[in-house]
């Protein structure tokens, strides 16, 4: 059976922390961000990890 190839769209968009979730960043922070709150715009800056279930079906697009 042939190798898994990595999915390098999803490999360039989350890392695997050292415990094995996954981390991301979040959409929103590109442009138009003059609407946007600063409360909202400084939780944009901050990553955050994927849910367990979000991670199961991420993990298989990474061959990991």
């Amino acid at each position: 059976m042939p190798k898994k190839k990595t999915n390098k769209a999803a490999a360039k968009r989350f890392k695997k922390t050292a415990t094995g979730k996954l981390k991301y960043h979040k959409a929103g922070s590109g442009h138009l961000l003059g609407g946007k709150s600063r409360k909202r715009k400084r939780s944009l800056r901050t990553a955050s990890t994927l849910s367990k279930t979000e991670t199961k079906r991420v993990q298989g697009m990474l061959s990991v």
